[in-house]
């Protein structure tokens, strides 16, 4: 039982890859006897409601249901700053009056910290990606500052912080810089993870459990559907691969159709397409007989069972492929995937293979490598291990019941 029963809530985003990686984390508060809230929109619902935590729906302007993201990094900084102006009322209005002892926060949640700076409450981060390390103002943050309209997104967002309670007024600190964060990711996929000030940040893995249903792994389903995170092997299958571009950038009915080519009818070869909401099976083509294709799938269940896994390399699908010790495929799509898939080169346990260059061919060619390195084997096995022992759920609610005190 916890030291005490506390009130604590958790403020994100209705995008599901920010709301699953937090997910067995609340779960495993709401089992220690803590009474957890949870803010987000009613889209996400859900999921977080089936960890036992009271759902707090809020208003979000971010264009998650659209998938419409600008490319340009200001536009879309500009976006989450909008959505925190409108968000910061909903928040007053559910916890003015009924304030939590601790309120964490998705990294896009960015009202949070000044609700919490305002009430004088203790507050604590968990990212789901990578955090800022000493020197990232000067390496990453200085080039952003150069970019056209950031000098006036950033005096919008200081006039804000100023006008609505907020201690923490300098906009760098505020966003990059957080007093306390877990990091609900691998270590391992940190850049430069020696320059990361470990006084304020913890890495305690990825946070999986033994949870059921849609939303159980970065390959989420949407909220409504009924699959089940249970997924068993096929008798005969030599070698499982599991195909997946996550939840968001999935409508790449080319890029599976060279999947299908490139694996499709391969002796003992089982292959797990998953093609997400926005690509029909007509637009496939036909489907060989060793390809079981499913606009969802249980991803981290069929990975526990995978020989390889071809992936988008965002930051979920990368750490269930590293705690699962498969070996990757890493086919960038988007935002920080790049960066991810590089790692995972880095770490020896990938091959990257851009869209561009993702034709049958090179698909192929990319597997058979990774299956005869026996090296790419070695490493993924110690990097499994390593993950596993960061401590993931357990870790991260015991860390958070040590701030509650």
């Amino acid at each position: 039982m916890p030291r005490r029963r506390a009130h604590v809530a958790m403020v994100g985003i209705p995008a599901i890859s920010h709301v699953l990686p937090s997910l067995e984390v609340i779960r495993e508060l709401v089992a220690r006897g803590h009474r957890v809230t949870c803010v987000n929109g009613p889209a996400v619902a859900g999921p977080i409601t089936a960890t036992g935590a009271e759902f707090v729906p809020y208003t979000s302007v971010l264009p998650v249901a659209e998938n419409d993201w600008p490319d340009d990094p200001i536009a879309a900084m500009g976006l989450f700053l909008d959505d925190a102006v409108q968000a910061l009322p909903q928040l007053r209005a559910a916890y003015d009056r009924d304030r939590a002892d601790l309120y964490l926060y998705d990294i896009g949640a960015l009202a949070t910290r000044a609700l919490a700076e305002a009430q004088g409450r203790p507050v604590l981060q968990l990212s789901p990606t990578f955090v800022a390390w000493e020197g990232y103002d000067q390496e990453v943050g200085a080039h952003l500052r150069q970019l056209p309209g950031a000098d006036a997104f950033r005096a919008r967002f200081a006039r804000w912080l100023a006008g609505n309670g907020a201690s923490t007024t300098e906009v760098d600190a505020y966003c990059g810089r957080p007093a306390r964060t877990l990091a609900l990711i691998p270590r391992a996929m940190q850049p430069h993870a020696d320059r990361v000030d470990t006084a304020s940040v913890t890495f305690v893995g990825p946070c999986f459990g033994t949870r059921t249903g849609p939303g159980a792994s970065t390959g989420a389903a949407p909220a409504t559907a009924t699959a089940t995170d249970v997924w068993t092997r096929p008798a005969g299958a030599e070698k499982v691969l599991l195909v997946s571009l996550g939840s968001a950038f999935t409508h790449r009915p080319e890029f599976y159709r060279q999947c299908l080519a490139a694996y499709g009818d391969l002796p003992g070869l089982h292959v797990v397409l998953q093609i997400g909401r926005y690509t029909g099976l007509r637009e496939l083509g036909d489907i060989p007989s060793n390809v079981e294709v499913r606009s969802w799938v249980p991803q981290l269940a069929v990975l526990e069972q995978a020989d390889a896994f071809v992936t988008h390399a965002g930051m979920g699908g990368s750490s269930e492929g590293l705690f699962t010790g498969v070996p990757m495929i890493a086919v960038p799509q988007a935002a920080d995937q790049f960066m991810n898939a590089d790692r995972l080169v880095e770490l020896g346990v990938a091959r990257r293979v851009d869209t561009a260059e993702a034709n049958a061919a090179n698909l192929r060619a990319a597997l058979d490598e990774l299956l005869a390195d026996p090296e790419v084997a070695r490493r993924s096995a110690r990097l499994r291990a390593e993950v596993r022992a960061e401590g993931g759920t357990r870790r991260a609610a015991d860390l958070i019941e040590v701030v509650l005190g």
